[in-house]
Parts: structure tokens; sequence; C-alpha cells
């Protein structure tokens, strides 16, 4: 490889020196402008507010065999709905998902990026990252990205997965971050985005230890209709376009993504529980 061209589509000599199982780190040494954590806007200049789309609100709670993650479906540009379909819940590794919060173009670069980031250290190491590495390596790409950050091109995510060698009963592990990569783990739930303060306060009395696939289920979407309740810029259920949360468990069997059917009856029967009783379900006992 001369430059930045290919010779002959041989690889040049970087592919084969010995250096870091980081693919990002990787980048950064040979090819820092593939990085989605480049700054995409001149030193000094900010995103305008209500220039980019903007995703919220996304949820994560531990229950009995593992741990759920959640979100809405809404992105917002300013006072204008730009996608009412967006997917903020995407699988990491066949143990680990990644939600966002922020900026929506680079939220999917970052969450690309984090994907091959486990698969290219599973491939070089031969066995997967813990996860607390897990957690460390996002909060690096998080640090990369804050000069975007200070710009309004703030990117949040939010980490669930399931830790084989974590405690029996406390394997279901959940991170929140800041945008400057400060991580804390949350031992039951959390919730990020413009709605997480009102979807918090909905899974503050319906959570509760040990709950079943169906409890934590139905719990999400309450969660996320209380947030959307007094959130504009979340979504709430849109049963016309049939378009419902994006809801996923991790467990010892791996990610799933609950499929349309069941999401759609857990938001249905939500709603007719509204119906009954605007304002949610009583706390658990």
């Amino acid at each position: 490889m001369a430059g930045d061209e290919w010779e002959g589509g041989r690889l040049g000599e970087e592919f084969f020196t010995p250096g870091s199982s980081s693919f990002t780190e990787f980048l950064a040494a040979h090819r820092p402008g593939l990085l989605p954590t480049r700054s995409p806007l001149p030193d000094g200049v900010r995103a305008e507010p209500g220039r980019f789309p903007h995703g919220t609100t996304v949820l994560a709670l531990a229950y009995a065999d593992g741990v759920l993650i959640a979100g809405d479906r809404r992105a917002t540009m300013g006072n204008l709905i730009a996608r009412r379909d967006l997917e903020k819940v995407h699988p990491a590794d066949d143990h680990t998902a990644v939600a966002f919060a922020g900026s929506v173009g680079l939220a999917l670069d970052m969450v690309k990026l984090y994907q091959v980031e486990l698969a290219h250290f599973e491939k070089i190491e031969g066995t997967p990252m813990t996860f607390g590495a897990k957690a460390a390596r996002l909060a690096g790409l998080l640090r990369q990205n804050l000069a975007q950050a200070m710009q309004g091109l703030a990117v949040v995510p939010l980490l669930a997965g399931y830790d084989p060698k974590a405690p029996e009963g406390r394997r279901g592990r959940i991170f929140a971050y800041d945008v400057a990569g400060g991580a804390c783990e949350k031992s039951a739930f959390h919730a990020e985005g413009s709605g997480s303060p009102y979807a918090r306060g909905a899974l503050k009395k319906l959570y509760r230890t040990g709950m079943d696939r169906r409890e934590a289920a139905l719990a999400a979407p309450h969660a996320l209709y209380d947030a959307a309740d007094d959130d504009s810029a979340t979504g709430g259920p849109d049963v016309s376009r049939r378009i419902f949360p994006l809801v996923s468990v991790i467990t010892e069997d791996g990610f799933e993504r609950l499929a349309e059917p069941e999401t759609a009856r857990l938001s249905e029967e939500m709603v007719t529980q509204r119906r009954a009783r605007p304002n949610g379900p009583n706390a658990a006992p």
C-alpha cells in the first residue's frame, strides 16, 4: 500500500505488524479518517439546535433470567419528528446490547464501530472480552467523541448484557455513561434520553427483584409510555402505523429481540390498562 492506495490488491505491512487487539486503535494509527469520532465540524463551530436528528428514550432493567433493554422509536429535529421508526437498540455481540440517545448519525456509526471492536478482539485474542472490559471500551469510544459532544453532537449510550462470571442472580448488568465517557454501573434499572426522568420514575414503582420475562417486558412499555406522556421527543406506541417499542432480552442463551407480534400484544395490553388507569399501575408490593 502506497499512501492511501492499494497495490495489486495486497494488504499493507500494518496488517501483519503485531500490535493492540483494539480495532479502534488500529484505525486511529493507520486510517484515522475512518473513525466516526473524528470531528465533523471546524473548531469553534457548534451544531445548530434542530439541524440534526436526535433520539430518545432508552432503558434497561435486570430481571430473573438476565437483562432487558428497550427504546422508543422517535427521532426529532427541534420541534419536528424526523423519524417514527428509528432502531435505538442493537446487539453488540452474542451477550451484550447497546442502546443510545443523542445524535443519531454519530450514534449509529459508533454502535457499528463498537460491534467490530468486540468481534476483532475475540478473533485476535481467541476469547470474548469480560463484561467489565466491554464497558471500558465503550467509555473509550465516548471519550474520543468528546470534541463533537462539546460542539452539540453528543451520544449517550446504555450498555446491558449477561455476565456469566457475575454472582448468581446478578448476571444481568447495566452500565450508564455521560458524554465524557464516565461509566457507572446500575444495579437494577436505568434510562437515558430526554424522557428518562419519567421512565425512571415509572420503573421505580414497577420494578421488583426477580421479575420474570413477561413482567419485565410489560414494565418497559409502561415506562416508555410515561416518558412519552410528558416528553414530546419520546414516541409512544403507534397502533395505527404498527410501530411499537423495540424490546430485547439478553440471557444465558444470548441476545433475543422480541418479535413484533409480541411487542404489539404487550403494547396493546398496556394501552388497555391505561384506559382504566391513565397514570399507570400502582407500585409493586
